[in-house]
């Protein structure tokens, strides 16, 4: 086939085809990622299924890739593994992955508290590190107009 052939044809996918696939390729990802970590845990389907508080049908579908999880059964899912949810949403698709820090590892690894709260600590930390990033600048060009600012 020749490489005009070959564009022509991803011309004629839809951007809905191409938006199918994708979300069918990232829920056989997690599925078979959810797979590994349960068989590493070595717990079977059904314990998983029990912990997650999820059918045992609906958790086979979800790691065969037949069905693609929404937040909250992930969270349950991570939960039932203890794994962090964020680990689950990265794989899915549903978080971009960040890079490593000592504060977000720690969050994460800490097991006296919820899911629910070591994201909501996760965001305000993430937001503040945005803010710092970009109030920098802000934050020298104050300094240096201030003066001594009556210190010293």
């Amino acid at each position: 086939m020749s490489s005009k052939q070959h564009s022509d044809d991803n011309a004629s996918d839809s951007p809905a085809v191409e938006a199918a696939e994708a979300v069918a390729a990232a829920a056989q990802d997690i599925g078979g990622f959810i797979r590994a970590q349960r068989m590493s845990a070595k717990v079977s389907l059904r314990q998983l299924a029990e912990r997650a508080g999820v059918s045992n049908p609906y958790l086979s579908q979800i790691e065969r890739g037949l069905r693609k999880p929404s937040a909250d059964v992930l969270a349950q899912i991570a939960k039932g593994l203890r794994v962090s949810a964020e680990v689950l949403y990265v794989r899915a698709g549903i978080l971009e992955e960040r890079p490593a820090s000592p504060v977000r590892d720690a969050l994460l690894v800490d097991e006296s508290i919820s899911e629910r709260q070591k994201q909501m600590l996760l965001e305000i930390y993430d937001s503040f590190r945005r803010e710092n990033a970009t109030g920098d600048d802000a934050v020298s060009a104050d300094a240096s107009s201030d003066g001594d600012n009556g210190r010293g």
